[in-house]
């Protein structure tokens, strides 16, 4: 598939703890989605990123890691990929992790900021794991990372304990109601949902380098 022209660079970022069990040919067809839009014919042949200075994807046989720094040209049909890609992923993964995924507007240049227009730009944040608990796990773990990360610009970190409490008890009571749907046999398509969000080319967000 030829993405040249494609209005975006999307960047595909995240570290994924896999099974101990897990072989580069399950791997491969895990992330089928991605090296096949790259318009690759393996995984080794799509792993590298559009820039060089990106490690791009990479496995990690003796730690049991997936990791991620990978930039590819594409269009807004990007996103029908990532559905398929986490939930290859869910059943390879040890524990729940987030990845994000970022499109950059590559049309969009200082003219048309000038003219007050907006950029493309927007951000996904996704989450993969084992079990709808694993995946609240890490969803509750990045929250919990932020916000402390935030807050300490002001408090100091003794003093957030109650904060953490409080994000405790809105995992919480969302697991209770997951629970209680007794739908857990069964892993929803995009448990726990994901974060968007749409900016400006003044608030893009720098793009990761291992």
């Amino acid at each position: 598939m030829n993405h040249e022209q494609a209005p975006f660079e999307i960047h595909v970022h995240g570290d994924v703890k896999l099974r101990s069990e897990v072989g580069f040919d399950a791997l491969q067809d895990a992330l089928k989605p991605l090296w096949k839009y790259a318009g690759a014919r393996s995984l080794a042949d799509g792993a590298a990123s559009l820039y060089e200075d990106e490690p791009g994807i990479r496995f990690d046989a003796k730690e049991h890691m997936l990791e991620m720094c990978w930039t590819v040209r594409g269009d807004e049909d990007f996103r029908q990929q990532l559905d398929d890609f986490c939930m290859n992923l869910n059943d390879l993964t040890e524990e729940g992790a987030p990845i994000e995924v970022t499109f950059y507007d590559v049309e969009f240049d200082e003219e048309d900021e000038e003219a007050g227009r907006e950029s493309r730009d927007d951000f996904v944040l996704l989450f993969v794991g084992p079990t709808p608990q694993a995946i609240m796990q890490a969803q509750r773990d990045l929250l919990v990372e932020e916000v402390v990360n935030l807050m300490e610009r002001h408090f100091d970190g003794a003093e957030l304990g109650g904060v953490v409490f409080e994000i405790d008890k809105l995992f919480f009571n969302r697991f209770s109601a997951l629970a209680s749907s007794l739908d857990l046999g069964r892993m929803p398509r995009n448990p726990g949902g994901s974060a968007s969000g749409r900016g400006g080319n003044g608030g893009r967000r720098p793009r990761h380098l291992h």
